[in-house]
């Protein structure tokens, strides 16, 4: 490699482009990355008390996590739409 092609960045060359990892894409990230840790940790949920309508807690805590996977999918897709707006300067409603 030559050295022309290795450019050090300075503050012009930074100066008008915007953070990749911002606030926003940290809970962008924390939503889609609970649903995995939910199921992952097993351990938490192997066991068969407390019943809910008569089915072991380790069914239907499998069953509830898909309903909040949805959630938090739909709410990290919103804040992504919302991150992308803010990006290109659009109208943020």
């Amino acid at each position: 490699m030559s050295e022309a092609s290795e450019v050090p960045e300075t503050a012009e060359t930074t100066q008008g482009k915007q953070p990749v990892i911002t606030p926003l894409r940290v809970v962008i990230a924390l939503c889609l990355f609970a649903p995995f840790v939910a199921m992952l940790w097993v351990s938490s949920y192997a066991k068969t008390e407390p019943l809910f309508a008569g089915i072991p807690f380790f069914y239907w805590y499998q069953m509830l996590w898909v309903l909040v996977s949805t959630a938090l999918t739909m709410i990290a897709y919103k804040l992504w739409q919302l991150d992308q707006r803010g990006r290109k300067g659009g109208d943020v409603r």
